[in-house]
């Protein structure tokens, strides 16, 4: 369980850095040409923060796996990475469909706060396992 939430959380974190990287720059350059709005850009972006925020949680989820609550804890990491992959994954497409071709995408908007609720479940799981005993 420790490793699959390292390992996760290392890769989730690099492609965060690397899609906040690539909003600052090439998609900043792409909003005169029609294919990306301000609105899109901000979007990118609070999936690029909510990634890495969420990888950093997921890395100290893997530091205390056995230090707290065994059935909780790992809860909490499936749900963070559930969070991850829906909530961010889903406004990167959505936001940049048109930028790449992909067309209308709307469908995908449901998933976004299925994904947050995965996030929001994930750090109340966190709370609940350190108001409970450990074996």
């Amino acid at each position: 369980m420790q490793k699959r939430f390292l390992v996760f959380s290392g890769f989730s974190g690099a492609i965060g850095v690397a899609l906040g990287a690539m909003a600052a720059h090439f998609l900043k350059s792409k909003l005169e040409t029609g294919l990306i709005t301000e609105a899109n850009l901000q979007a990118f972006e609070t999936a690029a923060h909510y990634q890495i925020y969420h990888s950093l949680a997921l890395l100290a989820i893997a530091a205390f796996v056995d230090k707290f609550h065994e059935k909780i804890i790992p809860k909490v990491g499936f749900c963070f990475m559930a969070g991850i992959v829906l909530f961010s994954g889903s406004l990167y497409l959505l936001t940049t469909s048109k930028l790449m071709g992909l067309g209308d995408m709307r469908w995908l908007g449901p998933i976004t706060p299925i994904g947050g609720l995965f996030l929001i479940v994930g750090w109340i799981l966190l709370a609940f396992a350190g108001m409970k005993k450990s074996k």
